[in-house]
């Protein structure tokens, strides 16, 4: 197995961590991969800002079996079909592709309940184009024949970034809005659903990748402070927070995110099935 990943980042990382008993080769892009020499974990990487196409980002593609997509889209729409489409749809042994896209394509669900049979209402730009990204992907796939599967993400935490890292900095913040929940999941969770994806050809092409429980934010903060022993932060009302344009666009959506198609059809029980766990192995 050859593993190339545009955005070869956190959730890369982690699946090229998960699968390197059976990997040959890992390589892929980053925006200065000489600025992070040790963070490749041996893969091979060519710079790559979404600018254009590189002969050192097609060099590194021959061979590649399968293909992850982690880089965000631009006002252009997404730039790894702009520029490697042709190169792509090239590669003879080509045999899954899978785009990291967010859960925030389904928008605001008034805290209701989504699947992956629920409508795509995204409220912002930034969601707007990750569903545009969805479905060029996903018609790359039907043009060529080839296995693309989306993955709708939750927030991200894993290892060196999650609430316990904030709290030991001393920056975490304890924001508060009524009927406010998110869902979240470990990175390392994120490498497992990616890994049992790639064996499994379920006949889906779109996975929400989740944890069981959402939860208000200041719930997550406090579980955190009580594992840390540290005083829990007061709590902050979301109309005072201050918080920037982007961050505030997080909080204008509220919905709570079904997981159960990586539980039935991929056959994935989480590590990490809520905050509380995930939380409790990063203090080990």
């Amino acid at each position: 197995m050859r593993l190339f990943c545009f955005g070869y980042g956190y959730s890369a990382e982690a699946l090229a961590r998960k699968l390197s008993p059976r990997l040959t080769e890992v390589a892929g892009t980053r925006t200065n991969p000489e600025m992070d020499p040790d963070l490749g974990a041996g893969a091979r990487l060519a710079a790559y800002k979404g600018d254009g196409p590189s002969t050192g980002v097609k060099s590194l593609l021959a061979g590649t079996t399968h293909l992850l997509i982690s880089i965000p889209p631009d006002l252009e729409g997404d730039a790894v079909l702009r520029d490697f489409a042709d190169d792509l749809a090239g590669l003879s042994d080509l045999a899954w592709v899978g785009y990291l896209s967010t859960v925030g394509v389904y928008g605001d669900a008034k805290g209701e309940w989504v699947d992956e049979t629920s409508s795509v209402r995204p409220l912002t730009e930034r969601s707007l184009r990750r569903a545009e990204a969805e479905r060029a992907w996903l018609d790359f796939g039907a043009s060529t024949g080839r296995r693309v599967e989306v993955f709708r993400l939750a927030g991200i935490y894993g290892p060196g970034r999650s609430v316990i890292d904030s709290l030991r900095a001393g920056t975490a913040r304890r924001i508060a809005k009524p009927g406010q929940v998110f869902n979240r999941i470990h990175v390392d969770d994120i490498a497992r659903v990616l890994a049992a994806a790639i064996d499994t050809d379920t006949g889906h092409r779109v996975f929400n990748v989740s944890d069981d429980e959402p939860a208000p934010p200041e719930d997550v903060v406090a579980y955190a402070a009580e594992l840390l022993g540290l005083p829990v932060p007061p709590t902050l009302p979301f109309e005072t927070a201050g918080l920037s344009a982007v961050a505030a666009s997080f909080w204008s959506e509220c919905k709570r995110v079904k997981n159960g198609r990586i539980r039935r059809d991929l056959a994935v029980e989480l590590l990490y099935p809520t905050y509380r766990e995930g939380l409790r192995a990063l203090t080990v």
